[in-house]
């Protein structure tokens, strides 16, 4: 089960979740720069300069969230992010190499 954020455990990552998320391309452009980032960094999440409302860059989070994607921490006025690479490079070994590779 998620936790109360919205987070899954590594063991509830499901493939399919993940392609699904990752099929938009500002999605995908998250965790490209995320990946590009020293391991553990975490970014505002208004630092990505997406061209899209606060509401759309907020529901592109939730559902990179759910996936199981990234984890982002409630700072109260705004929220950080970064990319889950060590879960995901346990659970789906490959994925973040291929994605950044295939950019």
């Amino acid at each position: 089960m998620p936790d109360p954020e919205g987070h899954p455990s590594a063991e509830e990552m499901q493939l399919g979740t993940i392609f699904s998320a990752l099929a938009d391309p500002l999605r995908r452009g998250i965790v490209r720069l995320l990946a590009a980032e020293p391991p553990g960094s975490e970014r505002a999440c208004g630092s990505f300069g997406l061209p899209v409302t606060k509401a759309t860059r907020t529901h592109h989070f939730r559902v990179l969230r759910e996936a199981g994607l990234i984890f982002q921490t409630d700072l109260g006025n705004r929220k950080t992010t970064r990319l889950r690479r060590a879960e995901l490079d346990a659970r789906f070994p490959g994925l973040i190499d291929l994605l950044v590779a295939n950019g």
